[in-house]
């Protein structure tokens, strides 16, 4: 289930003009100020927002930037974790001592101040900067669980045997360690990505998400929050499709870490 619902949004994200035409007008920018805040009407089934313009169009296209936000700082920062977790579970000594210290920094730092004061510096918030952001914030627990996983198979009798065999560590670490050790880490990876979407329509929600004229849900939900008592369709649909997201990717990621941990075989 959660599979079917995740592939009917992604490919509503890459063919937003598609499926934004099958029951609306198919273009987010064309708006009609005489409609403002208006209830569902023909060709328009989730009616209208503040500027007047198709509410459904506007949703189907805000899947784009929202996916795509979470998708980069996930792998962003799943790339990260994947190195310096791996480092530092292979390398006792100095080498975890100093990359433990810095996960423990990124950790204790507050993510919403911090992540406020890196995008108001940017003078345009892209997908791509607001994506950074999140992957600089997010790489910590992820390197955690990578250092903790790959300690444990890194004592395995097949490690062991591969190491006697005189085989370098560099194609141990590639075909036997890291196979055997990222299947709970990828679990969380695919929970981490709901996650990433909730702090984009949080950072949106306080003003320092994406730079207009981008949509993403988060944006939506946004600029109608003054409008919950005059018009709450303006947050109930984009409140909507991305709690349906981020429970898809939850129970996704709770199904792969059941089917992925050695525990469970």
């Amino acid at each position: 289930m959660p599979t079917a619902v995740l592939a009917v949004l992604a490919f509503m994200a890459i063919t937003p003009d598609l499926i934004g035409g099958i029951f609306g007008n198919g273009d987010p920018r064309s708006c009609d100020l005489g409609m403002s805040r208006s209830g569902s009407a023909p060709g328009h089934p989730f009616g209208f927002d503040v500027q007047g313009c198709d509410l459904y169009t506007n949703v189907i296209h805000g899947a784009r930037n929202s996916l795509l936000v979470a998708l980069m700082a996930t792998a962003m920062a799943f790339l990260v974790a994947l190195v310096i977790g791996t480092v530092a579970a292979l390398f006792d000594g100095w080498a975890d001592s100093v990359l433990s210290r810095l996960t423990d920094i990124f950790l204790g730092f507050p993510f919403v101040i911090g992540a406020i004061i890196l995008l108001i510096s940017f003078d345009e918030r892209t997908a791509f900067s607001v994506a950074l952001v999140l992957a600089l914030f997010t790489w910590p627990l992820m390197a955690r669980l990578v250092r903790s996983s790959v300690r444990s198979v890194r004592g395995t009798e097949f490690v062991q045997a591969s190491t006697a065999m005189g085989i370098g560590l560099g194609r141990t670490v590639v075909r036997h360690i890291l196979p055997n050790a990222l299947g709970p880490v990828l679990a969380i990876v695919t929970i981490n990505v709901g996650g990433i979407i909730v702090a984009e329509s949080g950072l949106s929600f306080l003003g320092v998400g994406l730079d207009a004229p981008a949509i993403s849900w988060g944006r939506q939900i946004a600029d109608a929050q003054t409008q919950l008592a005059n018009a709450p369709h303006l947050i109930l649909w984009p409140g909507l499709f991305l709690a349906l997201t981020v429970l898809s990717l939850i129970s996704l990621g709770d199904v792969l870490r059941d089917a992925l941990d050695p525990r469970q075989r």
